[in-house]
């Protein structure tokens, strides 16, 4: 119904957001990610947003990227993780960090979410692996935390070089979390990927 929110934002709090939008303020849940991004108030914010409608309640969720909308929809489908559930672990994980937990099968990683035991996280693994798009992969900027791959940013730029390459996102994400700790840099990680894939 709305696909996005383009206004000024005249609140804040812990994981709520109102902005302006011609006269009437639009209140919008949202994830500690997007609360981060979220600009001054008086400022201008656009923020993707989905509707959630239930019998008694209707409810306006904001994010700051296409791509975290995309992931909180791809979760929201998964059997047992409502709307709060979702957003814990957007709040937790990054939208790319996220996705290379998921191509990856690093349930673990997933679990550390609030409200996420163990067989949920294995199902998000399992329904969820081969949903990942490259842009969720690569992500908006984000960076990929040392929990999630090893070697940070530079991790980020490999996994990007590899998909360059022609490489399938899982297949390129899963050959750097492999080899990411053995290196620093982008272009060694690069080289060892491709040669545990058998490419060097």
């Amino acid at each position: 119904m709305y696909a996005h929110i383009d206004g000024i934002l005249c609140e804040k709090e812990a994981d709520r957001l109102v902005i302006d939008c011609g006269g009437v303020g639009y209140e919008l849940t949202v994830s500690a990610a997007t609360l981060q991004q979220a600009p001054a108030l008086g400022e201008r914010m656009k923020c993707y947003t989905v509707l959630s409608v239930r019998e008694d309640d209707m409810e306006l969720f904001g994010f700051y990227s296409k791509e975290e909308r995309s992931m909180y929809q791809k979760l929201r489908g998964v059997s047992g993780v409502g709307p709060r559930i979702a957003l814990a672990i957007l709040s937790t994980l990054s939208v790319r960090d996220l996705s290379v937990a998921l191509v990856t099968g690093d349930a673990a990683a997933l679990a550390r979410a609030p409200g996420i035991g163990k067989k949920t996280a294995q199902r998000l693994v399992l329904e969820l692996k081969d949903k990942v798009d490259n842009q969720e992969l690569v992500g908006v900027g984000a960076s990929i935390s040392p929990e999630a791959v090893p070697g940070g940013d530079a991790a980020g730029e490999a996994i990007e070089a590899l998909m360059a390459l022609g490489y399938a996102s899982s297949e390129a994400a899963k050959a750097v979390s492999r080899v990411s700790g053995e290196a620093q840099r982008a272009d060694e990680i690069i080289r060892l990927a491709l040669k545990s894939m058998g490419g060097f």
